[in-house]
């Protein structure tokens, strides 16, 4: 794909298909999180990273953004810098139409632009769906088809869910979220691979007198089959299973 068609797309992406839409978000959050764990595979065991997370909600449709700034411990190899930025359609919004149906609450035109340092380009554009299922605040599930910069993976079919639910626990709240990827298909130079990223946060309003969802104590738990797309082996394991703790502050 040129990189003319993904100037196009984008400019659809966030500007609407058609005139009138809002240049203000009906809602957004932004957070900072501090995270350091280990049994991460394929970099340095040992990582800190600076995350920076936009998320909000449009009339035409929702933004996620993310910037991760990564420290190596015990490495050369210099920090990292890596981030995702994906708008999504509503196109029960811009059409005005109920297109819920079942569990479906609507259909969107999800996409991803995936950047960093090195030889790490990628656009992923497909469905998306966002689901009304018991107990959880909120479930997305999109459907990718994958272009990565100079064909480096293939063309590959990534499939998305995400999600997030509140449980209360004393006198504050537990919050379960996070997402899935996993690319279905592979060849010989890039194998199928999951990418499993839970959360639990719990809101420390009680403990710092701060208001609700300001600040957060958490773990995250990575599991990452053949990571990156490469092949695990007794050779080079890239089977990851790496727990962190963070610390995140909404401003």
């Amino acid at each position: 794909m040129k990189k003319s068609r993904y100037s196009l797309v984008f400019a659809v992406l966030l500007f609407g298909l058609s005139g009138g839409v809002s240049a203000d978000p009906v809602w957004q959050s932004n957070s900072a999180f501090l995270l350091h764990g280990s049994g991460y595979e394929v970099d340095t065991d040992e990582q800190s990273t600076l995350t920076l997370e936009h998320v909000s909600g449009w009339s035409f449709g929702d933004l996620f953004a993310f910037v991760d700034l990564t420290q190596y411990h015990g490495s050369d190899q210099g920090d990292g810098v890596y981030g995702e930025f994906s708008p999504r359609l509503s196109l029960g919004k811009i059409s005005e139409k109920d297109l819920s149906i079942g569990f479906i609450k609507d259909i969107l035109l999800a996409s991803t632009f995936e950047f960093g340092k090195g030889d790490v380009e990628s656009f992923l554009i497909g469905p998306g769906f966002d689901l009304a299922l018991p107990g959880f605040n909120y479930f997305q599930l999109n459907i990718f088809h994958r272009f990565t910069k100079n064909n480096r993976d293939g063309e590959t079919i990534q499939i998305t869910p995400v999600w997030g639910m509140n449980f209360p626990l004393g006198d504050s709240t537990l919050i379960f979220e996070g997402y899935i990827d996993w690319n279905v298909n592979s060849d010989d130079s890039y194998q199928s691979n999951i990418h499993v990223n839970p959360r639990l946060k719990y809101d420390l309003e009680k403990i710092l007198h701060l208001p609700s969802g300001k600040s957060m104590l958490g773990v995250e738990y990575s599991y990452w089959k053949n990571k990156y797309g490469i092949k695990d082996s007794s050779a080079f394991d890239t089977d990851q299973s790496a727990l962190s703790l963070f610390f995140s502050y909404q401003f």
